[in-house]
């Protein structure tokens, strides 16, 4: 079994066009996406492009705190 804290983590992903612009959470929504990560292999936060679908485009989705 693992001992201490586990290895992969569960992150989520955010739209970082919707955060910037504003949106109002409650009508639109922010773009969300649920990934895992290697704390060993990547301490620093990740960034993927993924398709936003309030911005119909591909946008940078960042993680985010819990």
């Amino acid at each position: 079994m693992a001992k201490g804290k586990d290895i992969r983590i569960i992150v989520i992903l955010e739209c970082t066009c919707c955060v910037r612009k504003g949106v109002n959470k409650e009508l639109l929504g922010i773009s969300r996406y649920i990934t895992q990560k290697n704390r060993h292999n990547t301490p620093n936060r990740l960034e993927f492009r993924k398709f936003c679908r309030y911005c119909q485009k591909y946008t940078i989705h960042g993680e985010i705190k819990k």
